[in-house]
Protein backbone atom coordinates (compact mmCIF):
# COMPACT_ATOMS: atom_id res chain seq x y z
CA UNK A 1 0.00 0.00 0.00
CA UNK A 2 1.21 3.41 -0.41
CA UNK A 3 2.39 5.58 1.91
CA UNK A 4 0.38 8.46 2.87
CA UNK A 5 1.67 11.75 4.41
CA UNK A 6 0.04 13.31 7.53
CA UNK A 7 -1.87 15.37 5.83
CA UNK A 8 -3.51 12.67 3.22
CA UNK A 9 -4.28 10.58 6.48
CA UNK A 10 -5.75 13.95 8.49
CA UNK A 11 -7.65 15.11 5.22
CA UNK A 12 -9.41 10.66 5.49
CA UNK A 13 -10.83 11.63 8.71
CA UNK A 14 -11.84 15.33 8.06
CA UNK A 15 -13.81 13.87 5.10
CA UNK A 16 -15.39 11.06 7.26
CA UNK A 17 -13.34 8.29 5.82
CA UNK A 18 -12.27 5.41 8.16
CA UNK A 19 -8.67 5.32 9.19
CA UNK A 20 -6.96 1.81 9.05
CA UNK A 21 -4.63 -0.02 11.41
CA UNK A 22 -1.18 1.28 9.81
CA UNK A 23 -2.02 4.94 8.97
CA UNK A 24 -3.86 5.36 13.18
CA UNK A 25 0.00 3.83 13.79
CA UNK A 26 1.72 6.27 11.13
CA UNK A 27 -0.01 8.89 12.73
CA UNK A 28 0.87 7.78 16.66
CA UNK A 29 4.26 7.20 15.79
CA UNK A 30 4.33 11.00 13.89
CA UNK A 31 2.60 12.36 17.35
CA UNK A 32 5.36 10.67 19.71
CA UNK A 33 8.53 11.19 17.82
CA UNK A 34 7.69 14.80 17.19
CA UNK A 35 7.69 14.54 13.40
CA UNK A 36 3.69 15.65 13.65
CA UNK A 37 3.85 19.57 13.94
CA UNK A 38 1.40 20.66 16.86
CA UNK A 39 -1.01 22.20 14.06
CA UNK A 40 -1.05 18.65 12.48
CA UNK A 41 -1.83 16.95 15.38
CA UNK A 42 -4.21 19.66 16.47
CA UNK A 43 -5.64 19.37 12.74
CA UNK A 44 -6.16 15.40 13.36
CA UNK A 45 -8.05 15.90 16.66
CA UNK A 46 -10.34 18.39 15.42
CA UNK A 47 -10.89 15.66 12.57
CA UNK A 48 -11.63 13.23 15.05
CA UNK A 49 -13.65 15.42 17.45
CA UNK A 50 -16.00 16.69 14.39
CA UNK A 51 -16.38 12.97 12.39
CA UNK A 52 -15.75 10.19 15.46
CA UNK A 53 -14.26 7.27 15.36
CA UNK A 54 -15.77 4.06 15.54
CA UNK A 55 -15.17 1.13 17.48
CA UNK A 56 -12.32 -0.80 15.70
CA UNK A 57 -11.00 2.50 14.95
CA UNK A 58 -11.13 3.72 18.66
CA UNK A 59 -9.50 0.48 19.54
CA UNK A 60 -6.57 0.82 17.49
CA UNK A 61 -6.12 3.64 18.46
CA UNK A 62 -5.92 3.17 21.88
CA UNK A 63 -3.61 -0.09 21.21
CA UNK A 64 -0.46 2.41 18.73
CA UNK A 65 -1.02 4.77 21.91
CA UNK A 66 -0.31 2.24 24.65
CA UNK A 67 2.59 0.59 22.45
CA UNK A 68 4.21 4.45 21.72
CA UNK A 69 6.23 3.76 25.26
CA UNK A 70 6.93 1.67 28.10
CA UNK A 71 4.40 -1.36 28.88
CA UNK A 72 4.66 -2.65 32.12
CA UNK A 73 4.51 -6.34 32.58
CA UNK A 74 3.21 -8.30 35.97
CA UNK A 75 3.98 -11.76 37.39
CA UNK A 76 1.81 -12.06 40.51
CA UNK A 77 -0.43 -14.90 42.27
CA UNK A 78 -3.50 -12.88 41.39
CA UNK A 79 -5.37 -10.04 38.85
CA UNK A 80 -4.25 -6.81 38.40
CA UNK A 81 -6.91 -4.59 38.38
CA UNK A 82 -7.63 -0.37 38.30
CA UNK A 83 -10.26 2.18 38.74
CA UNK A 84 -10.56 5.13 36.82
CA UNK A 85 -13.03 8.11 37.52
CA UNK A 86 -14.04 10.95 34.52
CA UNK A 87 -13.25 12.91 37.30
CA UNK A 88 -15.72 15.34 39.85
CA UNK A 89 -15.55 17.03 43.34
CA UNK A 90 -15.22 15.73 46.71
CA UNK A 91 -14.41 12.60 44.84
CA UNK A 92 -12.29 10.56 46.94
CA UNK A 93 -12.98 7.02 46.15
CA UNK A 94 -9.54 5.85 45.06
CA UNK A 95 -7.97 6.72 48.07
CA UNK A 96 -10.37 4.14 49.79
CA UNK A 97 -11.15 1.55 47.25
CA UNK A 98 -7.39 0.69 46.00
CA UNK A 99 -6.85 -0.61 49.68
CA UNK A 100 -9.88 -2.76 49.89
CA UNK A 101 -9.17 -4.51 46.99
CA UNK A 102 -5.96 -5.23 47.56
CA UNK A 103 -7.35 -6.75 50.73
CA UNK A 104 -9.38 -8.98 48.59
CA UNK A 105 -6.51 -10.32 47.10
CA UNK A 106 -6.49 -7.92 43.70
CA UNK A 107 -3.57 -6.34 42.78
CA UNK A 108 -4.11 -2.45 42.14
CA UNK A 109 -1.39 -0.71 40.22
CA UNK A 110 -2.97 2.63 40.13
CA UNK A 111 -1.43 5.47 38.40
CA UNK A 112 -3.53 8.80 38.91
CA UNK A 113 -3.69 11.90 37.52
CA UNK A 114 -3.53 15.21 38.47
CA UNK A 115 -6.54 18.08 39.12
CA UNK A 116 -7.07 20.49 36.22
CA UNK A 117 -9.99 23.08 36.47
CA UNK A 118 -12.72 22.78 38.91
CA UNK A 119 -11.82 18.40 39.20
CA UNK A 120 -9.45 17.22 41.91
CA UNK A 121 -7.01 14.93 41.06
CA UNK A 122 -6.08 11.89 43.14
CA UNK A 123 -1.96 12.24 42.32
CA UNK A 124 -2.51 15.91 44.20
CA UNK A 125 -4.22 14.13 47.13
CA UNK A 126 -1.59 12.16 47.60
CA UNK A 127 0.91 14.28 47.75
CA UNK A 128 -0.53 16.08 50.57
CA UNK A 129 1.04 13.51 52.49
CA UNK A 130 5.25 14.49 53.58
CA UNK A 131 7.34 12.41 51.90
CA UNK A 132 4.94 10.26 49.83
CA UNK A 133 6.44 10.03 46.18
CA UNK A 134 4.28 9.90 43.28
CA UNK A 135 7.17 9.25 40.98
CA UNK A 136 9.07 6.29 42.85
CA UNK A 137 11.85 4.14 40.06
CA UNK A 138 9.79 1.78 38.18
CA UNK A 139 10.95 -1.48 39.95
CA UNK A 140 10.32 0.33 43.39
CA UNK A 141 6.95 0.68 42.02
CA UNK A 142 6.24 -2.76 40.77
CA UNK A 143 7.53 -4.40 44.23
CA UNK A 144 5.07 -2.32 46.69
CA UNK A 145 2.05 -3.57 44.61
CA UNK A 146 3.67 -7.07 44.08
CA UNK A 147 4.34 -7.01 48.38
CA UNK A 148 1.39 -4.83 49.87
CA UNK A 149 -0.90 -5.36 47.02
CA UNK A 150 -1.23 -1.63 45.84
CA UNK A 151 0.25 1.62 45.36
CA UNK A 152 -1.14 5.08 43.94
CA UNK A 153 1.33 6.99 41.63
CA UNK A 154 1.63 10.09 38.85
CA UNK A 155 1.88 9.05 35.61
CA UNK A 156 4.87 8.22 34.53
CA UNK A 157 6.85 9.92 31.40
CA UNK A 158 7.27 6.38 29.85
CA UNK A 159 3.79 5.26 29.58
CA UNK A 160 2.08 5.98 26.61
CA UNK A 161 3.45 9.03 25.78
CA UNK A 162 1.55 9.65 22.64
CA UNK A 163 -1.26 10.50 25.04
CA UNK A 164 0.68 13.07 26.84
CA UNK A 165 1.39 15.49 23.99
CA UNK A 166 -2.08 14.77 22.28
CA UNK A 167 -3.91 15.29 25.47
CA UNK A 168 -1.92 18.69 25.82
CA UNK A 169 -2.86 19.49 22.29
CA UNK A 170 -5.93 18.82 22.89
CA UNK A 171 -6.80 20.90 25.45
CA UNK A 172 -5.72 24.24 24.08
CA UNK A 173 -7.25 23.49 20.74
CA UNK A 174 -10.99 22.96 21.86
CA UNK A 175 -10.83 18.80 20.91
CA UNK A 176 -11.14 17.48 24.69
CA UNK A 177 -14.82 16.76 24.01
CA UNK A 178 -14.37 13.81 22.06
CA UNK A 179 -15.64 9.89 23.45
CA UNK A 180 -12.86 8.23 21.10
CA UNK A 181 -10.12 10.25 21.96
CA UNK A 182 -11.16 10.02 25.99
CA UNK A 183 -11.66 6.25 25.33
CA UNK A 184 -7.68 6.06 23.89
CA UNK A 185 -6.61 8.55 26.48
CA UNK A 186 -7.61 6.80 29.20
CA UNK A 187 -7.23 3.14 28.62
CA UNK A 188 -3.40 3.66 26.69
CA UNK A 189 -2.45 4.66 30.35
CA UNK A 190 -4.49 1.28 31.85
CA UNK A 191 -3.48 -1.01 29.09
CA UNK A 192 0.38 0.19 29.17
CA UNK A 193 0.12 -0.45 33.46
CA UNK A 194 -0.65 -4.11 33.10
CA UNK A 195 -4.49 -3.86 34.07
CA UNK A 196 -6.61 -7.10 33.47
CA UNK A 197 -9.35 -5.51 35.08
CA UNK A 198 -11.24 -1.74 34.62
CA UNK A 199 -13.83 -0.15 36.55
CA UNK A 200 -15.19 3.06 34.99
CA UNK A 201 -16.77 5.59 37.42
CA UNK A 202 -18.33 8.22 34.44
CA UNK A 203 -19.91 11.00 36.20
CA UNK A 204 -22.42 13.41 34.67
CA UNK A 205 -23.76 16.48 36.41
CA UNK A 206 -23.12 19.98 36.94
CA UNK A 207 -19.55 18.86 38.27
CA UNK A 208 -18.95 16.40 35.48
CA UNK A 209 -17.19 16.25 32.41
CA UNK A 210 -19.87 15.08 30.87
CA UNK A 211 -22.86 17.45 32.18
CA UNK A 212 -25.76 15.29 29.81
CA UNK A 213 -26.59 11.92 30.84
CA UNK A 214 -26.74 10.87 27.32
CA UNK A 215 -22.88 11.77 26.75
CA UNK A 216 -22.11 10.61 29.85
CA UNK A 217 -23.56 6.87 29.11
CA UNK A 218 -22.42 6.89 25.58
CA UNK A 219 -18.89 7.64 26.68
CA UNK A 220 -19.22 4.46 29.45
CA UNK A 221 -20.67 2.15 27.02
CA UNK A 222 -17.80 3.12 24.26
CA UNK A 223 -15.09 2.69 26.74
CA UNK A 224 -16.71 -0.37 28.51
CA UNK A 225 -16.17 -1.53 24.63
CA UNK A 226 -12.90 -0.29 23.91
CA UNK A 227 -11.65 -1.45 26.83
CA UNK A 228 -13.41 -5.30 25.94
CA UNK A 229 -11.92 -4.77 22.35
CA UNK A 230 -8.20 -4.29 23.44
CA UNK A 231 -8.34 -7.11 26.04
CA UNK A 232 -9.47 -5.57 29.06
CA UNK A 233 -12.59 -6.91 31.60
CA UNK A 234 -14.63 -3.95 31.84
CA UNK A 235 -17.72 -2.46 33.47
CA UNK A 236 -18.38 1.12 33.52
CA UNK A 237 -20.97 2.62 36.24
CA UNK A 238 -22.69 6.03 35.76
CA UNK A 239 -22.65 8.07 38.77
CA UNK A 240 -24.43 11.77 39.59
CA UNK A 241 -22.51 14.79 40.16
CA UNK A 242 -24.51 17.84 41.01
CA UNK A 243 -23.07 17.53 44.00
CA UNK A 244 -20.22 16.42 45.20
CA UNK A 245 -19.12 13.49 46.35
CA UNK A 246 -18.41 13.59 49.48
CA UNK A 247 -18.71 16.77 52.26
CA UNK A 248 -14.97 17.74 51.79
CA UNK A 249 -12.94 18.90 48.79
CA UNK A 250 -9.39 20.22 48.66
CA UNK A 251 -6.19 17.59 48.84
CA UNK A 252 -5.47 17.46 52.43
CA UNK A 253 -8.63 17.69 53.63
CA UNK A 254 -9.90 14.61 51.22
CA UNK A 255 -6.99 12.70 52.42
CA UNK A 256 -9.00 13.51 56.17
CA UNK A 257 -11.99 12.26 55.03
CA UNK A 258 -10.21 9.02 53.27
CA UNK A 259 -8.66 8.23 56.96
CA UNK A 260 -12.25 9.05 58.41
CA UNK A 261 -13.79 6.62 55.86
CA UNK A 262 -11.37 3.42 56.46
CA UNK A 263 -11.96 4.44 60.30
CA UNK A 264 -15.79 3.86 59.99
CA UNK A 265 -16.96 7.55 59.33
CA UNK A 266 -19.26 7.10 56.04
CA UNK A 267 -21.63 9.01 53.98
CA UNK A 268 -24.14 6.99 52.42
CA UNK A 269 -23.28 8.14 48.78
CA UNK A 270 -19.85 7.98 48.61
CA UNK A 271 -19.83 4.65 50.12
CA UNK A 272 -22.73 3.67 47.57
CA UNK A 273 -20.15 4.74 44.60
CA UNK A 274 -16.96 2.95 46.57
CA UNK A 275 -18.56 -0.70 47.03
CA UNK A 276 -20.57 -0.50 43.71
CA UNK A 277 -17.32 0.07 41.69
CA UNK A 278 -15.71 -2.37 44.24
CA UNK A 279 -18.00 -4.72 43.20
CA UNK A 280 -17.45 -4.93 39.74
CA UNK A 281 -13.86 -5.10 40.07
CA UNK A 282 -13.99 -8.29 42.35
CA UNK A 283 -16.63 -10.01 39.94
CA UNK A 284 -14.96 -9.36 37.32
CA UNK A 285 -11.86 -10.42 38.42
CA UNK A 286 -13.02 -13.76 39.74
CA UNK A 287 -12.23 -13.18 43.30
CA UNK A 288 -15.62 -13.73 44.48
CA UNK A 289 -18.48 -16.20 44.03
CA UNK A 290 -21.36 -13.48 43.14
CA UNK A 291 -22.11 -10.21 44.29
CA UNK A 292 -23.49 -10.22 47.46
CA UNK A 293 -19.91 -12.39 48.42
CA UNK A 294 -18.15 -9.52 46.69
CA UNK A 295 -20.13 -6.77 49.09
CA UNK A 296 -19.60 -8.69 52.14
CA UNK A 297 -15.61 -9.20 51.50
CA UNK A 298 -15.18 -5.57 50.99
CA UNK A 299 -17.17 -4.33 53.84
CA UNK A 300 -15.25 -6.84 55.79
CA UNK A 301 -11.76 -5.36 54.61
CA UNK A 302 -13.71 -1.98 56.02
CA UNK A 303 -14.65 -3.36 59.14
CA UNK A 304 -11.42 -5.48 59.69
CA UNK A 305 -9.34 -2.32 59.94
CA UNK A 306 -7.19 -4.23 57.54
CA UNK A 307 -7.94 -1.91 54.60
CA UNK A 308 -6.84 1.04 56.73
CA UNK A 309 -3.96 -1.00 57.54
CA UNK A 310 -3.18 -1.78 54.16
CA UNK A 311 -3.60 2.39 53.52
CA UNK A 312 -0.77 2.33 56.03
CA UNK A 313 1.65 0.15 54.63
CA UNK A 314 1.21 1.68 51.35
CA UNK A 315 1.89 5.17 52.83
CA UNK A 316 5.40 4.45 54.31
CA UNK A 317 6.65 2.67 51.44
CA UNK A 318 6.25 5.20 49.23
CA UNK A 319 8.42 7.32 51.64
CA UNK A 320 5.22 8.71 53.80
CA UNK A 321 5.37 8.41 57.77
CA UNK A 322 5.03 5.48 59.01
CA UNK A 323 2.73 6.31 61.80
CA UNK A 324 0.87 8.81 59.28
CA UNK A 325 -3.01 6.91 59.82
CA UNK A 326 -2.24 6.64 63.47
CA UNK A 327 -1.57 10.93 64.05
CA UNK A 328 -2.61 12.43 60.87
CA UNK A 329 -2.73 16.32 62.66
CA UNK A 330 0.93 15.67 63.36
CA UNK A 331 1.45 15.80 59.06
CA UNK A 332 -1.52 17.34 57.55
CA UNK A 333 -0.49 21.17 58.06
CA UNK A 334 -3.53 22.94 58.58
CA UNK A 335 -4.45 26.35 56.57
CA UNK A 336 -3.61 29.32 58.16
CA UNK A 337 -7.71 31.01 57.78
CA UNK A 338 -10.39 28.63 58.77
CA UNK A 339 -14.03 29.89 58.41
CA UNK A 340 -17.23 28.38 59.31
CA UNK A 341 -19.91 29.48 57.00
CA UNK A 342 -23.58 29.45 58.34
CA UNK A 343 -26.78 29.13 56.46
CA UNK A 344 -28.50 32.27 56.04
CA UNK A 345 -32.34 31.20 55.81
CA UNK A 346 -34.61 28.39 57.07
CA UNK A 347 -35.66 25.91 54.71
CA UNK A 348 -34.18 23.42 52.67
CA UNK A 349 -31.41 22.68 50.79
CA UNK A 350 -31.97 22.05 47.26
CA UNK A 351 -28.78 22.16 45.35
CA UNK A 352 -25.11 22.26 46.60
CA UNK A 353 -23.49 23.42 42.74
CA UNK A 354 -20.64 20.76 42.37
CA UNK A 355 -18.51 22.70 39.79
CA UNK A 356 -18.87 25.88 41.89
CA UNK A 357 -17.65 24.30 45.05
CA UNK A 358 -14.58 23.04 42.99
CA UNK A 359 -13.90 26.22 41.87
CA UNK A 360 -14.62 27.50 45.41
CA UNK A 361 -11.19 25.17 46.10
CA UNK A 362 -9.31 26.38 42.72
CA UNK A 363 -9.51 30.45 43.62
CA UNK A 364 -8.14 28.95 47.54
CA UNK A 365 -5.55 27.81 45.41
CA UNK A 366 -5.72 23.83 45.94
CA UNK A 367 -6.35 23.05 41.97
CA UNK A 368 -5.02 24.63 39.02
CA UNK A 369 -5.95 25.84 35.80
CA UNK A 370 -3.06 24.88 33.98
CA UNK A 371 -1.08 21.66 34.15
CA UNK A 372 1.86 21.93 35.88
CA UNK A 373 1.10 24.80 38.38
CA UNK A 374 1.60 24.46 42.06
CA UNK A 375 -1.19 23.90 44.31
CA UNK A 376 -1.92 24.43 47.86
CA UNK A 377 -2.71 21.17 49.78
CA UNK A 378 -4.01 22.82 52.63
CA UNK A 379 -6.47 24.92 51.45
CA UNK A 380 -10.43 23.66 50.60
CA UNK A 381 -13.71 23.43 51.58
CA UNK A 382 -15.13 20.53 54.53
CA UNK A 383 -18.48 19.98 56.78
CA UNK A 384 -20.34 20.37 53.53
CA UNK A 385 -24.01 19.84 53.64
CA UNK A 386 -25.91 17.74 51.41
CA UNK A 387 -28.70 18.29 48.85
CA UNK A 388 -32.37 17.54 50.91
CA UNK A 389 -30.92 18.87 54.50
CA UNK A 390 -32.91 21.12 56.66
CA UNK A 391 -31.29 24.63 57.57
CA UNK A 392 -31.55 27.40 59.84
CA UNK A 393 -29.73 30.54 60.13
CA UNK A 394 -27.50 28.67 62.47
CA UNK A 395 -26.64 26.03 60.23
CA UNK A 396 -23.36 25.19 59.25
CA UNK A 397 -23.35 24.48 55.71
CA UNK A 398 -19.64 24.93 54.78
CA UNK A 399 -15.91 25.33 56.34
CA UNK A 400 -13.83 27.48 54.45
CA UNK A 401 -9.81 26.40 54.58
CA UNK A 402 -7.58 29.25 53.12
CA UNK A 403 -4.38 30.68 53.53
CA UNK A 404 -5.83 34.24 53.85
CA UNK A 405 -8.93 35.92 55.00
CA UNK A 406 -8.99 37.53 51.13
CA UNK A 407 -8.90 34.02 49.34
CA UNK A 408 -11.69 32.56 52.14
CA UNK A 409 -14.11 35.81 51.70
CA UNK A 410 -14.09 35.57 47.68
CA UNK A 411 -14.54 31.28 48.20
CA UNK A 412 -17.46 32.08 50.40
CA UNK A 413 -19.25 34.59 47.86
CA UNK A 414 -19.08 31.07 45.65
CA UNK A 415 -20.06 28.98 48.36
CA UNK A 416 -23.38 30.85 49.18
CA UNK A 417 -24.14 30.67 45.53
CA UNK A 418 -23.36 26.93 45.06
CA UNK A 419 -25.98 26.53 47.92
CA UNK A 420 -29.34 26.87 47.44
CA UNK A 421 -31.76 26.99 50.52
CA UNK A 422 -35.65 27.24 49.70
CA UNK A 423 -38.93 26.21 51.51
CA UNK A 424 -39.79 23.02 49.62
CA UNK A 425 -37.51 20.07 50.32
CA UNK A 426 -36.54 18.26 47.30
CA UNK A 427 -35.12 14.52 47.10
CA UNK A 428 -31.79 14.11 46.15
CA UNK A 429 -31.47 12.28 42.38
CA UNK A 430 -29.60 8.99 43.11
CA UNK A 431 -26.00 9.04 43.11
CA UNK A 432 -26.02 5.59 41.52
CA UNK A 433 -27.49 6.09 37.97
CA UNK A 434 -26.71 3.27 35.58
Amino acid sequence: MMQLTAAEMIAIKRDGGVLSRQMIEDLVRGITDMSLSDAQVGAFAMAVRIRGMGIEETVQLTDAMRRSGTNITWDLNGPVVDKHSTGGVGDTVSLMLAPMLAVCGAYVPMISGRGLGHTGGTCDKMEAIPGYNTAPPRDKFQNIVREIGCAIIGQTSDLAPADKRLYSIRDVTGTVESIPLICSSILSKKLASGTNVLAMNVTTGGGAFMSKLEDAQSLAETITSVARGAGVKCHSLVTNMDQPLGSAAGNALEVQYALNYLNGQRESRMHQVVIALGVMVLTDAGLVKDESDARQKLEASLSSGKALEKFAQMIAALGGPTDFCEKPANYLVPAPVIRTVVAQQTGWVQAVGAKEIGMSVVVLGGGRTNPGAPVDWRVGVDQLISVGDKVDASTVIAQIHAASEDAADIAEQRIRAAIVVGEARLEPRPVLIS
